[in-house]
């Protein structure tokens, strides 16, 4: 009996294992565009925003380019207003360039090479 019980588990654990979904993690685009959702900046395109968002970094990183100019460009880019476009900034920043929150909380100019 204790034989067929083993088996009648390890039957089940099996069959649980191939009907299971995969854990994948989120990958830094979908938390990215979840994020925005959770801040009310939605009906964006989700490849749209993952773009836009990922030319955040370049953009901040040219010369002479602060905060306030790129995500006046990330309002062009979307066509929403300044405010949410601001925060959309700043969220790309926290999610594709991290390294640019340390530059410019220390008051230097971003770069990706330094």
């Amino acid at each position: 009996m204790k034989l067929f019980s083993t088996a009648v588990a390890a039957t089940l654990a099996a069959a649980a294992l191939m009907t299971a979904t995969p854990a994948q993690a989120d990958s830094t685009s979908d938390v990215f565009v979840s994020t925005l959702q959770r801040y009310g900046i939605d009906g964006i395109d989700p490849a749209t925003a993952v773009r836009i968002g990922e030319q955040v970094c370049p953009m901040l990183a040219e010369p002479g380019q602060n905060v306030a100019d790129v995500a006046a460009d990330v309002a062009d880019a979307l066509g929403r207003p300044l405010g949410p476009a601001t925060m959309f900034t700043g969220l790309a920043i926290q999610f594709f360039c991290p390294r640019a929150v340390t530059a410019l909380t220390d008051g230097r100019p971003f770069s990706f090479f330094g």
